[in-house]
């Protein structure tokens, strides 16, 4: 997919084959990974999205690094990526895992662009594209699970993520060497924001060659703690709340937000 959105046929410069490990995470979805790791290298690259130094380590580093997170998520759940930016983890994941339902929540127009251009291409029936900032989406999303990856620090990342999953819900953010010292700084945060457990996981044993290493966060019965419960009711009362993800997006579409 060049800048107008065409598809581009040539090979991506830089681009590794897939390794062998991307047959077993994906199955017979392989190929709709390989194609969206070459637009990964082509159209996110010319966009912006991607560096161009990354391509050569697109699968291990990117793809691959994100998809394993789906481990860690039970079947038939909703899943929102907050600030999704090049589809990162919230595609991948979408790919791995067809009865997840996926939100690609993300505020930058051109991002937007370039993931329904991508869900559009790949026929990902089990992802919604959304745009709009997380706190402007309380009380009209509700998740079973928030995700993020290089969005921000894990206190500023659970304020915006937390308000938007369901009771007893989880967040989960993948945050390489810095996860231990940041879950140590941000304890009393998330305890403010709801949580009732914490802990840092490696997932992709097997798949990578350094496991992937994600905070999970997991929310009590009051997920956002005393201020987003309060916006939940207020946008119930007002007739916006309780339809979930459902209601928040269109399937390959973004909904409107900001410039």
């Amino acid at each position: 997919m060049d800048r107008d959105g065409t598809a581009s046929e040539a090979s991506p410069e830089g681009l590794a084959e897939a390794p062998e490990a991307a047959g077993r995470v994906f199955g017979d979805r392989l190929p709709m990974a390989v194609r969206y790791t070459e637009l990964l290298a082509t159209a996110g690259v010319q966009r912006g999205l991607i560096g161009p130094r990354e391509v050569p380590r697109l699968w291990d580093r990117h793809v691959l690094n994100c998809a394993v997170l789906a481990e860690l998520l039970p079947a038939e759940v909703s899943l929102c990526d907050v600030g999704s930016g090049a589809g990162l983890p919230g595609i991948p994941v979408a790919l791995a895992r067809p009865d997840v339902s996926v939100t690609l929540l993300e505020p930058l127009l051109r991002r937007t662009t370039f993931l329904e251009e991508v869900v559009r291409e790949l026929g990902l029936d089990n992802v919604t594209v959304l745009r709009g900032r997380a706190e402007e989406m309380i009380g009209k999303l509700a998740v079973d699970v928030v995700t993020a990856r290089a969005v921000a620090p894990l206190d500023r990342l659970a304020g915006w993520g937390m308000p938007l999953l369901r009771p007893y819900g989880q967040m989960l953010a993948l945050k390489g060497d810095t996860a231990e010292q940041e879950l140590t700084d941000s304890r009393a945060a998330l305890t403010r924001l709801g949580a009732v457990k914490w802990s840092v996981i490696g997932v992709g044993e097997g798949v990578l060659e350094t496991q992937t290493r994600v905070v999970r966060v997991e929310a009590g019965e009051s997920p956002g703690g005393v201020k987003a419960a309060t916006r939940r009711a207020k946008a119930a009362r007002a007739g916006r709340g309780g339809k979930g993800a459902e209601g928040a997006g269109r399937r390959g579409g973004a909904g409107r937000g900001r410039r």
